[in-house]
C-alpha cells in the first residue's frame, strides 16, 4: 500500500490509505515515539472527519495523552489553540484541497512548531507501517483526560487584534467559504467589524454541494466573482475547505492571483515591522523582492511547503512570509499560516490609503506579469523536469534547485516542480513587463512537456 505520509503532512485516498483504524493508531503512536502528554484535535466539514478525529482522540487517550477537542474548525485554530493552551502537539483531520475522496492529517508540536520529516513525520511513517504494538494503558486512572470543547473567543480576540483601534471603512466584502469552515468564523467577527458580509455558500456542507472548495482551479472562481460584480462590493474573498489560504477578488471581480497579494501584504507588514525579514517561496519571486527591498525589507526565499515557511520563520524571526498558492504566515501568529488575518491586513490597508484593491496591484501586474501555476498530468514527472532542462539549458540560464527546477533569464524565467500533495507537475512562468512573452514561454514549455 502506498504511504499517505507525505512531505510535510499525512493525505491518503479514503478508507484505502486513510481510515478509522489508521487514525486511531496514529493517536497511538504520536504516544509512543513523540512522547506527547498532550493534544490539541480539529477536524474539518468533510463527511469522514467527524469519525477519523474521534478514533485519532481515541488513540491518544487510550494511550494516556490528555486531548483538547476543538470540533468542526479551521486548521489555523489548531495552529493557535496548541500554542496558546500549552499542549504538545495539534492534529487537524484535513484533506485541505484534495479531492473528496481524500483525508489526512496536518501536524504541529509543541509551540505550534512544525512538524517535519526529521523531528516527527518519518519516525511516525516507520512506526504507524510497522508491526509493532502499542500498548494502551490498562489503569484508567491513567488514561488521557478529554477536556470539554475549546471555545473559540481567544482565537477571535487575536483575529480582532489586527485591525484593533484603526479607522476601518464599510467596506462592502464577498465572502465565499464554498460550503467549508470559514463561514463560521466570518459569523464570529461580524458583529465586531463595520463591514456588510455577502455571503455565498456559506454553510458547512459535509457533501460540498459546489465540489472540492478550491479557488486556485478557475472553475472554482465564477460563483464569488459574480457576486461582487452583482453586488458592487468593494472587493471578494474566498477559502479553502479547512481555510488555511485566502484568496482574493478586486472590486471588478478579478481573480487577484496570490503572487501580488505576497507583495502587497509583505509591504503593510513593513510599515510596522521596518526592516523586517520577509520570506517568499521559489515559484514566482520577482515581484515579492522588488516590493519587500522597495520598503527596506530583506526578502529571503524558503522551500515551498508549510511545515518549511514554519521552520525557516522561526529560524530568520521573519515577519511574514507568503506562498503564491496563497498561504500566509505570521511571526505573530505562532510562525503559522492563517486563511484571515491576510484579509484583515488588506481591508485595513484599504481603509488607510482609500484605494481600490485594482488600484494597488495593477502597477505589479504590469511589472511582472505572470502564467499563474498550471497543473499538468504526466508519468515520470523527473523525465519531464530534465527533458525541459536539456530544451532551454543551451540557452545559459541562471539555475537553481531549491524546489523543482527554475530557470531564470534577463527578462523571464519559470519554475516547473512535482506537487507535495497530488500527481501533478506544477509551472510558473513570469516575465518583466513583457505578458506576451509569458503566454509564449507556457506554450513552448507545455508542448515539451505533452511531447512524447
Amino acid at each position: 500500500m502506498t504511504s499517505a505520509f507525505k512531505a510535510y503532512d499525512i493525505r491518503g485516498e479514503i478508507p484505502a490509505q486513510v481510515n478509522v483504524p489508521f487514525a486511531y493508531r496514529f493517536g497511538q503512536a504520536v504516544a509512543a515515539q513523540q512522547k506527547r502528554k498532550s493534544a490539541v484535535v480539529g477536524h474539518d466539514m468533510r463527511q469522514d472527519s467527524p469519525a477519523l478525529a474521534q478514533a485519532l482522540i481515541q488513540g491518544l487517550l487510550d494511550s494516556g495523552v490528555d486531548v483538547k477537542p476543538l470540533g468542526q474548525c479551521g486548521t489555523e485554530e489548531v495552529y493557535f489553540h496548541t500554542d496558546n493552551s500549552g499542549a504538545d502537539a495539534g492534529l487537524m483531520i484535513t484533506a485541505s484541497h484534495n479531492p473528496q475522496n481524500y483525508n489526512g492529517i496536518k501536524m504541529v508540536l509543541d509551540g505550534a512548531r512544525a512538524a517535519t520529516q526529521e523531528n516527527a513525520l518519518g519516525p511516525l511513517e516507520a512506526l504507524v507501517y510497522s508491526d509493532a504494538k502499542f500498548p494502551l494503558v490498562t489503569d484508567y486512572a491513567k488514561r488521557g483526560k478529554l477536556s470539554a470543547q475549546i471555545e473559540k473567543t481567544a482565537y477571535a480576540e487575536r483575529l480582532l487584534k489586527q485591525v484593533e483601534g484603526l479607522a476601518l471603512k464599510p467596506l462592502k466584502i464577498v465572502c465565499h467559504a464554498g460550503n467549508g469552515c470559514a463561514g463560521p468564523i466570518i459569523d464570529l467577527l461580524e458583529e465586531h467589524l463595520p463591514f456588510e458580509f455577502i455571503k455565498v455558500d456559506h454553510t458547512p456542507d459535509p457533501t460540498l454541494p459546489n465540489g472540492i472548495p478550491n479557488p486556485l482551479l478557475p472553475e472554482k472562481r465564477e460563483r464569488a466573482s459574480r457576486a461582487v460584480i452583482d453586488h458592487g462590493a468593494d472587493l471578494g474573498l474566498a477559502w479553502d475547505g479547512d481555510f488555511d489560504r485566502c484568496f482574493f477578488y478586486d472590486e471588478h471581480g478579478r481573480f487577484v492571483e496570490g503572487y501580488y497579494l505576497v507583495g502587497l501584504i509583505a509591504q503593510t507588514m513593513l510599515r510596522t515591522h521596518a526592516g523586517g525579514t520577509i520570506l517568499y517561496d521559489p515559484r514566482l519571486t520577482w515581484n515579492t523582492i522588488d516590493a519587500v527591498e522597495t520598503a527596506g525589507g530583506i526578502a529571503k526565499v524558503c522551500r515551498t511547503g508549510h511545515a518549511f515557511f514554519k521552520q525557516m520563520l522561526r529560524q530568520e524571526d521573519a515577519v511574514y512570509g507568503g506562498e503564491m498558492s496563497a498561504h500566509h504566515y505570521f511571526r505573530d501568529f505562532s510562525y503559522c499560516d492563517t486563511g484571515m488575518l491576510p484579509w484583515l491586513a488588506v481591508v485595513a490597508e484599504l481603509s488607510a490609503n482609500g484605494a481600490k484593491l485594482s488600484e494597488m496591484v495593477e502597477q505589479r501586474i504590469q511589472s511582472f506579469p505572470c502564467s499563474g501555476e498550471l497543473n499538468f498530468k504526466v508519468a515520470d514527472t523527473d523525465v519531464v523536469q530534465s527533458r525541459i532542462a536539456d530544451h532551454f539549458g543551451r540557452l545559459n540560464p541562471q539555475v537553481e534547485a531549491i524546489d523543482g527546477l527554475t530557470m531564470a533569464f534577463d527578462d523571464w524565467r519559470f519554475n516547473v516542480r512535482a506537487s507535495n500533495t497530488e500527481p501533478l507537475l506544477r509551472l510558473n512562468v513570469e516575465a518583466r513587463g513583457d505578458a506576451a512573452l509569458v503566454a509564449r514561454m507556457v506554450k513552448e514549455i507545455s508542448g515539451i512537456i505533452h511531447a512524447t
